[in-house]
């Protein structure tokens, strides 16, 4: 008998709750790789977009041409959200006179602020079913082999002559919840870590993009301001 017709086997012999533990791991171990090959293309695009918008930033274009390039477009992500969302609230808080300059900064520091928040959201999507199901699905399990081994013994329990080939086939079953158990949890782990890590390096990437962004709109805010100082003198 091969070891594949011997799993199914023990699966089809276990007991019902048994076998819901092996379905319930089973079905959080496909739903977890879907995550990690979904979240892993969402990652990799963001990190690119993130290099390419970059490198039309600090070309040293106009800034108006580039927001209304990017304001045209139905879909932003990335630095382009945090572009658009300060630029946007800057322009519109310039428009009036009576606004100081730092009420100006503060108010597109918060725009952008906003947008950063949801960007990092949508980067951390579907994470935390990666760490709910990399820390319980040992312990479920661990359920299952625990509820099979004692059905295993409490069925010894009814022969007066008991020996290991009858206990046997119920403790194989049973401990094939634990190894279903540890092959739901690991890829999740190892998956979580990495998404997290990268996350991180995006949203630090984000982080400092909006304050140079802010930085720069500070200059301009002051050169403006002095301007308009010179005119009026």
């Amino acid at each position: 008998m091969s070891a594949e017709m011997s799993f199914f086997d023990l699966f089809w012999q276990a007991s019902l709750i048994v076998k819901l533990v092996m379905l319930l791991l089973l079905m959080a171990s496909i739903i977890s790789w879907t995550f990690i090959f979904q979240r892993s293309r969402v990652l990799r695009k963001a990190q690119n977009d993130i290099h390419k918008f970059e490198d039309r930033f600090w070309s040293g274009g106009d800034l108006n041409r580039l927001y209304q390039e990017l304001s045209a477009r139905q879909i932003l992500s990335g630095m382009e959200s945090l572009f658009c969302a300060g630029f946007k609230e800057f322009i519109r808080l310039r428009k009036s006179p009576s606004t100081a300059s730092n009420e100006v900064m503060d108010g597109t520091y918060r725009a952008m602020r906003v947008a950063l928040s949801r960007e990092v959201d949508e980067l951390e999507k579907h994470l935390s079913f990666l760490a709910t199901t990399g820390s319980i699905s040992p312990y479920i399990g661990l359920f299952g082999t625990v509820w099979g081994i004692m059905n295993a013994f409490i069925s010894l329990g009814a022969v007066q002559q008991a020996t290991l080939a009858m206990v046997a086939p119920g403790i194989a079953e049973a401990l094939i919840a634990t190894a279903m158990g540890l092959f739901a949890a690991i890829p999740a782990v190892i998956a979580y870590n990495k998404f997290s890590h990268q996350v991180e390096k995006l949203e630090n990437n984000l982080g400092n993009f909006m304050e140079e962004f802010s930085s720069i709109l500070h200059r301009q805010t002051l050169s403006s301001h002095k301007e308009g100082e010179e005119k009026r003198g």
